[in-house]
């Protein structure tokens, strides 16, 4: 038995909706993101690397300006360290990349997984030598 035309037309819109209502759910959700991390400043509160040392003093006087175009810029008494930075809401997780960094900003090259999030701050972990560098963040 044939299906007509607008029959298999009506099948093949309702198998390929869940997908496209997916893909929009997940675009609004990484533009809300984008939003909240875009407005206003963040500053380091918490850093601590695979060895559980507190590397949070060395981020001391850092402002980090992230902006829609997927740039970001860390400010510390005049002096800026350009980088990107990009969201996978899929993977509640946040890229960043500093190509030119010296310590302590090259310490934040890496994919971090969301592990808590406020409008306000973020928690978040990258996996180092079998461990992980915790890295938490608040808004100025």
């Amino acid at each position: 038995m044939k299906m007509p035309p607008p029959l298999i037309a009506l099948f093949l819109v309702l198998l390929v909706f869940p997908f496209s209502c997916k893909k929009f759910i997940e675009k609004q959700e990484q533009n809300y993101i984008v939003s909240l991390v875009t407005k206003g400043t963040w500053r380091i509160t918490g850093y601590y690397d695979h060895k559980t040392k507190n590397l949070t003093d060395s981020f001391s006087g850092y402002s980090f300006q992230f902006n829609e175009n997927n740039t970001v810029y860390g400010t510390r008494y005049g002096q800026q360290s350009n980088g990107t930075w990009s969201v996978d809401v899929g993977n509640k997780s946040i890229t960043s990349t500093f190509p030119n960094a010296t310590y302590p900003i090259i310490l934040l090259n890496y994919t971090w997984t969301i592990t808590d999030s406020y409008t306000d701050s973020v928690a978040a972990k990258t996996a180092v030598d079998s461990s992980f560098n915790i890295l938490n963040l608040h808004k100025n």
